[in-house]
């Protein structure tokens, strides 16, 4: 293994420990569109464009990631989109 390929597996597994945690939003046939998109902006964080492709896929494949990083900074976010109503885990 060259140098190149051993930086670049280091990095790959740095990036694996920093981001172990993804916050997963399910679909329900409860919320607007518009409430997950305004959710997603104000919790976390998405850009207009960000949210609505989330929405989308939330929609037509059931679930999607919407946030990733480390355990301890997902739990609000996750807690406050459950408590919008909506169906989130960490995972």
């Amino acid at each position: 293994m060259g140098t190149k390929e051993k930086i670049h597996e280091d990095v790959e597994v740095l990036d694996q420990e920093v981001h172990k945690y993804e916050i997963v939003l399910h679909n329900d046939d409860v919320n607007t569109f518009d409430f997950v998109i305004e959710s997603l902006i104000s919790v976390c964080e998405h850009t207009l464009e960000q949210a609505e492709q989330c929405a989308l896929l939330v929609h037509y494949k059931g679930k999607c990631a919407v946030k990733t990083g480390e355990y301890d900074y997902l739990k609000p976010r996750c807690s406050k989109l459950l408590s919008l109503g909506l169906s989130a885990e960490i995972v």
